[in-house]
């Protein structure tokens, strides 16, 4: 029996490659470029973490397969494409890869923390309400025995209300504060990304297992629950 090689955690960045995401790809491509400076830094966090990077907009790209950031060659590249925003393509192709990837991490002799989601969007779907029930199968164990967690961050167009029902906890669904610098709002994404990676990833080397997940800079991200109207009032 092949000897165990310890526990990693799946990390998998989900982007809106929609047409409207042009302006702030490039500050994206540079966010995962930083992933890997810091953790080249923390080696131990590294040595835990696996990365998967898919783009979304009418289909699913894949930019980097799961791997061993350590081992990255390049740094895999975000492309926006003029093709709508389809939810339901992004979770479908998770319900998917999830179990794929936990599959050939076993059968490399590692154990497997439940995976973490990082989904960012910045619009509205335009498919149809389908992508919902998606989600719940995500989060249902029944159906996916390591089922995620998952980080919601809106921003430019996106919905409080439709950015809640993503994430698993209401603490997890972001918005972008309304009228701040967009520049300043991806920064702020990638600063909560990264931390919460390297984190995570160091936590997990000292024998934890929580996701850690920095509190953002609440002037440039807000919980999204807290400005969905009660429908009591």
């Amino acid at each position: 029996m092949e000897e165990e090689r310890g526990i990693l955690l799946p990390v998998y960045f989900v982007a809106d490659e929609s047409l409207s995401m042009e302006a702030n790809i490039g500050e994206l491509n540079d966010g995962i470029a930083s992933l890997r400076d810091a953790l080249e830094r923390e080696p131990l966090a590294a040595s835990k973490v696996r990365l998967s990077i898919t783009g979304f907009s009418g289909s699913v790209e894949t930019r980097m397969e799961m791997a061993d950031i350590r081992e990255m060659t390049r740094t895999p590249t975000l492309v926006t494409r003029p093709t709508g925003t389809s939810y339901d393509s992004a979770f479908r192709d998770l319900l998917d890869r999830i179990p794929s990837d936990q599959k050939k991490l076993r059968a490399q002799g590692y154990r497997i923390h439940r995976p973490v989601v990082f989904f960012l969007t910045d619009g509205q779907p335009t498919d149809g309400p389908g992508w919902e029930s998606l989600v719940w199968r995500l989060r249902d164990p029944e159906i996916l025995k390591a089922y995620p967690t998952i980080i919601a961050f809106g921003i430019g167009a996106a919905d409080a209300a439709t950015i809640s029902k993503i994430a698993t906890k209401p603490e997890f669904a972001l918005l972008a504060v309304p009228g701040v610098d967009m520049g300043r709002v991806i920064a702020e994404f990638i600063r909560v990304f990264v931390q919460s990676v390297v984190k995570s990833g160091s936590a997990l080397s000292a024998g934890g297992s929580t996701i850690v997940v920095p509190q953002p800079d609440p002037s440039v991200l807000r919980v999204a629950a807290d400005v969905i109207p009660d429908l009591d009032e």
